[in-house]
């Protein structure tokens, strides 16, 4: 499955992403709202524009009228990077742009029952499954929950499911400008009521988002001290702890979670947890009991992806290629289904088709998987101006990362993994380390390792590459990490096993990854060949032994 169990809700590569809205297409070309707040980094009010003004009520201190962020001038820049390519790329790169630009259609949140409580706040569940979230037009939500807060800016429970929508928006949409609203409304909420446990849930949420994962702990740990059944602050606590290595307590965790809240949020980070220590048999279990489960659009194409992230990393491109057309009869718009379709297209050789689909995904979804995903993808296939069209994507994975990063957002294992590959080499192990030093994960170490050998330190690199895979973890691009490293330290054997290990488990687990697996292997064979002492033939004996 996907790398990372951030954003509070799902891994990467498992982000609920349904297709664009017509009014949102607009505003990316023609602006946003002139009502608009705009907010800075640390999601203060910058006073640029005036919000509306909201209905009084009695009561001390009135909240906020709840309003969508204006443009951040750090997205002006990278609509900048799609501008300046030639002519016939630049719609591409600047609709890649301005999807950094503005809050898009994701999946639905769970509005709730929106009353007038007579100045009393109405509760809504913040609770909400990744599948639920990819049920319908989150967009509408939003702006229903913001018109409902303009007449009852008092209802603490409304401003925390805003919060949650707000982080939906920036996590599966990669508009990391969303943050910061999250974060005001959250705090809103617990103005409103002190540790109310929905907005508590909703700062681990964005917390995990944020890749702040000992936060992320914290903030669900008091979320579960009000109420130990909030299904928001069980499974970001299991996210949280994957995410700082805490496997054994993450297995615990996922125990416990089951045990009070079962459900499709829950099983699929049980899978996970399994999946990371080797036990892909349970993981594949657990995640058919969910989809068979399933019964709405969203939650059928959130784990029936999943389903088929799990088949492609063992290599079962079919099964795979099956998951992912069950996720998007059920959604055809799932851009985690349509981006796991194109992998798996890829890995089966059927290059164009991969191609085609991950210019549709990133063209709605500018994140650095799917961009280098299709960076990769043209520098395999080679043809005239596929190099550049390489660069224009790697170009988009820095724009993004910066504009993230401004966000408040941790980007750093994002940019250890890109850079080290497409980029700046020694930025790549700046990160890494940076990284390693918040938290121990079998996917830090990888970064950290990988980051060390593009560097020319293998010797230090052999150490983290080893420890990536030392909790049974099957992943072929880990595999093949160790395997260059062993390589380069001197360690023939043990290169040749782990590559060869990396290709049968998948094949295609990255277009220039595997090229150099099987051009490595083939240097390697004949370097044995060259150095095997030469075969002494048996000494010939004469009848009877004499």
């Amino acid at each position: 499955m996907a790398p990372e169990m951030n954003d509070g809700g799902t891994h990467p590569g498992r982000r609920p992403a349904p297709p664009v809205a017509a009014d949102v297409a607009d505003a990316a070309t023609e602006g946003v709202d002139k009502t608009d707040e705009t907010d800075g980094a640390d999601g203060t009010d910058t006073g640029a524009n005036t919000p509306p003004a909201h209905v009084s009520h009695s009561g001390p201190d009135p909240a906020p009228a709840p309003d969508a962020p204006a443009v951040d001038p750090r997205v002006a820049a990278v609509r900048r990077v799609g501008a300046a390519g030639r002519r016939w790329r630049a719609v591409q790169l600047g609709a890649c742009a301005a999807l950094l630009a503005v809050a898009m259609t994701a999946g639905a949140v769970a509005v709730g029952a929106l009353r007038d409580g007579g100045g009393r706040a109405v509760a809504t569940s913040a609770a909400v499954s990744p599948g639920l979230l990819a049920g319908g037009d989150l967009d509408a939500g939003v702006t229903s929950l913001q018109a409902h807060l303009r007449t009852q800016p008092r209802d603490f429970g409304s401003w925390a499911t805003l919060g949650l929508a707000y982080v939906e928006q920036a996590r599966t949409q990669g508009d990391p400008s969303r943050y910061p609203q999250a974060r005001k409304a959250f705090d809103t909420s617990l103005s409103l009521r002190a540790d109310n446990d929905q907005a508590l849930a909703g700062l681990a949420a964005l917390a995990a988002a944020r890749h702040d994962f000992r936060g992320a702990l914290t903030d669900a740990d008091r979320a579960l001290e009000r109420n130990p059944y909030n299904e928001r602050a069980l499974c970001t606590r299991i996210d949280a702890l994957v995410e700082l290595g805490r496997y054994a307590e993450a297995s615990k965790a996922a125990g416990t979670a089951d045990a009070r809240r079962p459900g499709i949020p829950v099983f699929t980070r049980y899978a996970y947890v399994h999946e990371l220590r080797g036990d892909v048999t349970t993981a594949r279990r657990v995640l058919t009991q969910a989809l068979d489960a399933a019964t709405g659009p969203g939650d059928i194409a959130y784990v029936a992806t999943q389903l088929g992230q799990l088949a492609w990393n063992q290599g079962d491109y079919p099964t795979a290629l099956a998951h992912y057309a069950r996720a998007l009869a059920a959604d055809d718009g799932y851009l985690p289904a349509l981006e796991g379709r194109a992998r798996a297209q890829a890995a089966s050789g059927r290059r164009e088709e991969a191609v085609k689909g991950l210019e549709a995904v990133v063209a709605r979804y500018p994140l650095p998987g799917p961009l280098v995903a299709l960076g990769e993808l043209y520098e395999a296939r080679g043809a005239a101006g596929d190099a550049a069209r390489a660069r224009d994507q790697y170009a988009l994975v820095d724009a993004w990362t910066a504009l993230a990063r401004a966000n408040g957002v941790d980007v750093d294992l994002d940019t250890a993994l890109a850079a080290a590959d497409h980029g700046d080499r020694a930025a790549a192990l700046r990160a890494a380390r940076a990284e390693w030093a918040r938290r121990h994960t079998v996917h830090t170490a990888d970064a950290l390792a990988w980051a060390l050998h593009v560097n020319g330190r293998d010797a230090e690199a052999l150490g983290y590459a080893r420890q990536a895979t030392a909790t049974g973890y099957r992943n072929a691009g880990f595999l093949f990490h160790l395997g260059m490293i062993e390589r380069a330290t001197g360690h023939t054997a043990e290169a040749r096993t782990h590559l060869t290990a990396a290709l049968e488990l998948n094949p295609g687990f990255s277009p220039l990854g595997a090229r150099t697996a099987h051009s490595t292997l083939t240097a390697l064979t004949a370097l044995t060949a060259l150095t095997a002492p030469p075969a002494h033939p048996a000494p010939r004996t004469t009848e009877g032994g004499r």
